[in-house]
């Protein structure tokens, strides 16, 4: 009788957003690795390690990417085989303490559907030779990353490519025909605003304040008012290199709950290393690219410097934000984790 064989990896569009899979083992994984540890440019990283052999939900069908510094704006994934799976982020804990808690990418290689594999065999030998394969740093001390490499990961889309992705988007289960078309509209109108309108809140300062308040996560803030903010900025609308993004207004007087601090990053671009002062995370405001025509799937954090916020006791429960629903989030390429000046840390 022939021994039963594992089946083959599912193809590039076999995922759907709302399929279950588990992650392949670490010896299935290793098999479509490079000597650097990536496939097709991408990065299997530490940090997706603990998640072998768990089982997750697609949340989305990555056909397209923003990436900093690139001249060609959205890209596509080498292969188009990305997913993302539920809210897996990554944690930094390879990559000196990271805090930019983003969104992991997923090749389908590195999955399979959970009605073919009833369990992942886990090999501490396998697991180990997969950890020696994975780079952290680069020779000149530069970190390697699924963000820092994303430029060898994707190519560059056509004009029609950009607009074939909003049908993709739609086909593969992304966005409904309803979502889609706000999704077209709402960037084309608001670049046309943008033609003839200041973009960003600005101020006077030469050399810009700043305040610590400590804040942890858990802690409860409201957003100062626009006026107030334009005290902390200089001319070009940034807190000792920080922008303040454009549409961000609309959190001013509001309330929010504290995800993380913000203390150390890897710039996109470069792949360095950056310490970061009086900066958090706000849970649920994350960058879609609302001025991208078919936005981006990427959902980076957006920074806040603390003294944009005041303290505040927790809020009854009537006050507070419905965790089940969806939380407006900012815009801006600027504002963006990925695309910060080095000078933010200062």
């Amino acid at each position: 009788m022939e021994a039963k064989q594992n089946p083959p990896p599912l193809p590039p569009t076999a995922f759907r957003p709302g399929e279950v899979v588990v992650v392949r083992s670490a010896a299935q994984i290793l098999a479509t690795l490079d000597d650097q540890g990536t496939k097709a440019g991408l990065p299997f990283m530490p940090e997706m390690m603990e998640h072998i052999g768990k089982r997750f939900v697609v949340s989305r069908k990555v056909e397209k990417t923003c990436v900093d510094a690139s001249p060609y704006g959205m890209k596509e994934f080498n292969d188009n085989d990305v997913v993302f799976l539920e809210q897996l982020r990554c944690d930094g804990a390879s990559h000196g303490g990271c805090g930019r808690a983003c969104m992991l990418f997923w090749k389908t290689a590195w999955l399979a559907a959970a009605g073919t594999e009833s369990s992942v065999a886990q090999d501490d030998g396998a697991l180990e030779t997969l950890r020696k394969r994975l780079i952290t740093k680069r020779q000149d001390g530069r970190y390697m990353c699924q963000s820092s490499d994303l430029e060898e990961a994707t190519h560059k889309l056509s004009r029609f490519g950009r607009l074939w992705k909003c049908v993709r988007n739609v086909t593969q289960g992304n966005n409904s025909v309803l979502e889609m078309g706000r999704m077209i509209v709402k960037p084309a109108w608001a670049r046309l605003w943008l033609r003839f309108f200041p973009r960003w809140p600005s101020g006077t300062n030469a050399k810009c304040p700043a305040e610590s308040l400590s804040l942890q996560p858990g802690d409860w803030v409201e957003v100062k008012s626009v006026e107030e903010i334009k005290a902390t900025l200089d001319a070009t609308g940034k807190n000792r290199g920080l922008q303040f993004a454009y549409d961000l207004a609309w959190c001013c007087g509001k309330k929010f709950k504290i995800r993380s601090r913000l203390e150390h990053l890897i710039v996109e671009r470069t792949g360095k290393a950056l310490d970061v002062r009086n900066t958090v995370l706000l849970e649920g405001i994350t960058c879609p690219c609302r001025c991208v025509i078919g936005g981006c799937g990427r959902a980076d954090y957006i920074y806040w410097r603390e003294i944009w916020l005041r303290k505040i006791p927790v809020p009854h429960a009537s006050g507070m934000p419905d965790s089940g629903k969806s939380v407006p989030r900012a815009c801006c390429s600027s504002a963006k984790i990925c695309a910060i000046p080095e000078t933010v840390g200062k």
